[in-house]
């Protein structure tokens, strides 16, 4: 695998490296020693995989308070998106600074989010699967939901009339979140 570094400390790419042959390909998407020679010393306790019918469905800003923070490795296994990690680390020199990259499923590539970012996702096409680990349960009273378009934040998602959950459509600005 190779890990490359964003711009915004904790938040890398992992390329996994895949092998083909006449009957297809096999690729590791997870090994917790690689991952921990590079740094990413994690313990994921849950996998999540959601689907999204149409592009242009928007999944975002979700996170969760501390003591339920939760660090996510996020990969596209069928289609493609655009996924975006929001430093929301109040002391982090980074802090408001948001990292996106394209995932899809042929470039096999994955995010690894820290805990302390918001996270989000636009679909660049129809038919769209995510899988994506977490290193803590979830816990809905710990919950945070920030509004896909905060102009405080300015993430261009692409899509002009995005496909919304009803509960991302009154999600609250970031001056408005209760973060902790």
């Amino acid at each position: 695998m190779n890990f490359v570094k964003t711009e915004i400390e904790g938040v890398v790419i992992v390329e996994p490296r895949a092998f083909g042959d006449n009957r297809g390909w096999f690729v590791e998407t997870y090994n917790k020693e690689v991952f921990d020679k590079n740094g990413l010393e994690y313990r994921f306790v849950q996998d999540n995989h959601s689907y999204s019918a149409k592009k242009g469905t928007v999944r975002a800003l979700h996170l969760q308070n501390l003591p339920y923070a939760q660090a996510k490795l996020v990969r596209c296994v069928r289609g493609a998106i655009f996924d975006v990690a929001v430093d929301l680390r109040k002391s982090s020199p980074t802090y408001k600074k948001w990292v996106g990259v394209e995932l899809t499923s042929e470039n096999r590539k994955m995010l690894m989010i820290p805990r302390g970012f918001a996270h989000g996702f636009v679909t660049l096409c129809n038919d769209t699967e995510v899988c994506y680990k977490v290193d803590n349960h979830y816990n809905k009273e710990s919950e945070v939901g920030i509004i896909y378009n905060d102009p405080e934040i300015g993430i261009d998602w692409g899509a002009k009339n995005p496909v919304l959950s009803d509960k991302d459509r009154i999600a609250s600005l970031l001056k408005d979140a209760k973060i902790l």
